[in-house]
């Protein structure tokens, strides 16, 4: 039997493990077992699974190295076939015909803030996904907790993705972005000036999310009314417990403000609002999405991924976007990168 890539295979066992929400560290693991096993050279590796010895190897516990015998013994890792057998699927038609109609994601987080993956690891997972392009937004620095990028590092990252859209292959583009912090007074956690630099701005509210509507609302309407700002992310701040993901217990009600007036404002000012497709968050709830719909509103289905599996959860926003009548062409990334740019 031809032996299969064990180096595939343990990445695909992570990715699965990102798309289901499994803790970080046996991510961590079978990432890491895949960079030491694409480092031995052949026959050292051959050998190691012929004798039992891949335990040996630092990198390489129980799992990971069953998985890669395995693997050299031309059969799909049982660990890989249990995690594709349990994996979601859309759950009809009209999700199904939305997932194929987008082109990309407007908000992906990397490991400059906090997110487990390097950037190219993430537009791999993205090209392969079939995507056309991907927004990399990571927060803004005020959110400390998430290394939220300086000035300077911001500035930083935009000549690595500059860089690093000189390798990717045709077809693919890599977009600058944030997920900028709305602060107190509605302003904005960053320069103007670098701010206009980006090709996608997100801004979400990421404090004081208890505060009363009367608060809350003229925050988000100062947001919105920014030349600067594109989508309104994740605009309840909900933590919810779905989709298999490991929330830790962890749920928060969704914040009050007045959804007419923001919505309306969304309209007004071209800015979109975002179906968070994270299966913690399902942010709006459908009512609002609904409401949201009414007001005349265009719409980012976002994965909000912080690992490369994660990026698959645009199938999640994609179900209920269907389910509340959002339609194709007012979601902004159904539309050609080159529309993206031009509407942001």
């Amino acid at each position: 039997m031809t032996a299969r890539d064990p180096v595939a295979d343990l990445l695909a066992i992570a990715f699965a493990l990102e798309r289901a929400g499994e803790a970080s560290y046996r991510v961590k693991a079978f990432r890491r077992a895949a960079d030491v096993v694409a480092d031995l050279a052949g026959d050292e590796l051959s050998r190691r699974a012929l004798d039992g010895t891949l335990t040996k190897v630092p990198g390489i516990g129980e799992v990971t190295a069953r998985c890669v015998a395995e693997s050299l013994a031309g059969e799909e890792p049982v660990y890989l076939r249990r995690m594709l057998a349990t994996a979601d699927t859309p759950v009809d038609a009209a999700t199904e015909a939305l997932v194929a109609a987008l082109r990309g994601d407007c908000h992906s987080h990397s490991d400059w803030s906090d997110g487990g993956s390097p950037i190219a690891d993430m537009v791999a997972a993205a090209i392969a996904l079939g995507r056309e392009y991907l927004v990399v937004t990571d927060h803004s620095p005020r959110l400390t907790v998430a290394r939220g990028l300086s000035a300077d590092r911001l500035a930083a990252q935009l000549d690595a993705i500059a860089a690093l859209n000189a390798t990717v292959p045709p077809g693919f583009r890599v977009l600058t972005g944030i997920e900028v912090d709305i602060l107190a007074d509605g302003s904005l956690d960053q320069s103007d000036e670098l701010l206009g630099r980006l090709d996608v701005v997100v801004a979400s509210l990421h404090s004081g999310l208890r505060d009363p509507s009367e608060v809350l609302t003229p925050r988000m309407l100062a947001a919105v009314a920014n030349p600067h700002v594109d989508i309104l992310g994740h605009c309840t701040g909900r933590i919810v417990r779905a989709g298999g993901v490991r929330a830790g217990g962890r749920t928060r009600p969704p914040s009050e403000f007045d959804a007419p007036a923001v919505f309306a404002a969304c309209a007004e000012h071209g800015v979109a609002v975002e179906i968070n497709s994270r299966p913690d968050r399902l942010d709006p709830p459908k009512r609002l999405l609904r409401l949201a719909v009414e007001a005349g509103c265009q719409f980012a289905v976002n994965s909000d991924a912080h690992a490369p599996g994660q990026l698959d959860w645009l199938r999640f926003g994609c179900e209920r976007a269907a389910r509340c009548g959002v339609p194709a062409d007012r979601i902004v990334n159904t539309w050609p990168v080159e529309a993206l740019l031009a509407w942001a």
